[in-house]
């Protein structure tokens, strides 16, 4: 067991006989009262997330996390299916689990899922992709004298800003993060 304290961003812990996952964390000290930590944890088994306050020395009993390298293959109606390279096994994620980085998934993409008793709790994208540009506007001559962007659409359906020398059918990196433009590939 450990103390509140020691208690980071991606955790699994168990709280209230449910196994939580945290998702954000900060420690507090007001003035004139005990330290204390503010946790936001999302079930596993029912999904919900909530705020809660722990003494800064309450002990939590850490759940051990497990990753595994896997590769995205594809959409099945809301859900997106991920398979093991090594041992060809699937595993359906739900839409609200992959959250913002259906963005940048294209088949056979290779990334992280994490998983707590053997159920995926977060997806974890390399830091940067190689994505097709799917719709890219012509620059208008003249506009080249500064650093001026145009708003292009890559495979995925996203929208990101790219220099204007930027044409239809090259591929580029993104950056995951920003979700900026990094470079040609």
């Amino acid at each position: 067991m450990s103390t509140a304290n020691d208690i980071r961003k991606g955790m699994a812990i168990n709280h209230n006989g449910d196994v939580c996952v945290v998702l954000d964390t900060q420690h507090r000290t007001p003035g004139n009262k005990r330290a204390f930590c503010q946790m936001i944890l999302r079930s596993i088994r029912t999904g919900n997330s909530s705020d809660v306050r722990f003494s800064s020395t309450e002990r939590v009993d850490i759940i051990p996390l497990i990753t595994r390298k896997m590769e995205y293959s594809y959409q099945d109606g809301s859900d997106y299916v991920f398979s093991d390279p090594e041992t060809y096994e699937t595993v359906n994620l739900n839409a609200d689990l992959v959250g913002d980085a259906k963005d940048f998934l294209v088949e056979n993409e290779a990334c992280t899922v994490t998983f707590v008793e053997e159920r995926a709790v977060s997806i974890e994208l390399p830091a940067s992709v190689t994505l097709t540009v799917s719709e890219a506007p012509e620059g208008i001559k003249g506009d080249s004298t500064s650093n001026v962007q145009k708003t292009i659409t890559l495979e995925t359906g996203i929208n990101i800003q790219a220099p204007l020398f930027i044409k239809t059918g090259e591929r580029i990196r993104v950056d995951t993060r920003t979700r900026k433009y990094m470079e040609r590939a």
